[in-house]
């Protein structure tokens, strides 16, 4: 019985109503049955048998291969701290030796030609109040002539900011449990006394005087001591004690990322163009335009009061920013 099975197997018949069901291809079927006719079963085993040893031997190779790679990646890793450290070493040498060498040719205390002695000192003291209109010489300075190392000044200041923002930024979309606690406690305001009145009555009588202040001074900078900087930490300051008496919900609502982002980035493109139009026109002999105003008048010196406006801008939405990622990684 078992043997007439065998041989329904191997009809035609059969392997037709296999194909037709798409159990198999009758021409596989036809071979793998000729095969067992012919005795090739044998001779398949064996080959099988000798792919798997063929397969356990590159299994075997490609192990060995990936233990190769795996010490020499290593040994890599350790060469390359090693060519750090001696760079470093190099590195460090190198500045202390340029250091003591430039403290080694430094002009004798109270020589003439020293550089606080020189003409540029001097064409500050002397012209400074003509040509800047400022009357604040420090002012007139930083915010004329070295306007641009000002201006890089600031964009440091902002390239701060913007890596601290990539370093401690949380993602509130982020899948990871400690992030998301993280966040709940911030928002929670986890780190500040909560519902304290004292503190939320006192800022509401500080908060405005601190920021009336901080304008002053910003506004004040080229007539006296101040301007862009110091105002700009005023008014950060602030802002720090707004959101500690408050807390982000409603600090939210005045001051959050865009803003941050927004009000940066306007300051610097306005410094920027500014004071090139002011260099191009300087530098060709051109009348720029652009009155000094009467010294000693609030509207006066010409772009130094709003170029300070916008460092004060800067340095106070650094600071904030500087606070916020610190104290909870988001604004």
């Amino acid at each position: 019985m078992s043997r007439k099975r065998d041989n329904y197997e191997l009809t035609w018949w059969y392997q037709f109503k296999r194909w037709v069901d798409g159990e198999t291809d009758p021409l596989a079927h036809g071979m793998e049955a000729k095969e067992v006719q012919t005795g090739g079963g044998r001779e398949r085993r064996k080959d099988l048998a000798r792919r798997k040893a063929y397969d356990e031997e590159l299994a075997r190779l490609s192990e060995k291969h990936a233990d190769r790679t795996e010490i020499m990646k290593a040994r890599g890793i350790r060469n390359f701290q090693k060519f750090y450290k001696l760079m470093s070493v190099l590195l460090c040498l190198g500045i202390i030796f340029v250091l003591l060498w430039t403290v080694a040719t430094l002009p004798v205390t109270g020589n003439a030609s020293n550089p606080d002695n020189n003409e540029v000192a001097a064409r500050y003291i002397e012209k400074g109040l003509q040509e800047t209109g400022a009357v604040n010489i420090v002012t007139g300075m930083i915010l004329d002539y070295r306007a641009f190392d000002t201006f890089g000044e600031s964009c440091v200041l902002f390239i701060a900011s913007c890596c601290v923002l990539v370093l401690l930024r949380l993602d509130s979309d982020s899948q990871n449990d400690v992030v998301r606690k993280m966040i709940a406690e911030s928002d929670d305001r986890h780190y500040e006394p909560k519902n304290d009145i004292i503190l939320q009555k006192c800022a509401r009588v500080l908060v405005p005087l601190i920021m009336i202040f901080g304008v002053y001074i910003v506004l004040n900078g080229h007539l006296s001591p101040g301007g862009g900087f110091s105002g700009g930490a005023v008014l950060g300051s602030g802002l720090i004690l707004y959101l500690n008496a408050y807390g982000y919900e409603k600090m939210g609502k005045l001051f959050t990322e865009k803003v941050f982002k927004r009000t940066t980035l306007c300051a610097l493109t306005f410094y920027c163009l500014a004071k090139s139009y002011s260099f191009f026109t300087g530098a060709n002999h051109l009348e720029s335009g652009i009155p000094l105003g009467t010294p000693g008048a609030i509207l006066s010196s010409g772009l130094i009061l709003p170029l300070n406006i916008c460092v004060g801008l800067v340095v106070a939405c650094t600071m904030y920013a500087f606070y916020t990622l610190f104290r909870k990684g988001g604004m």
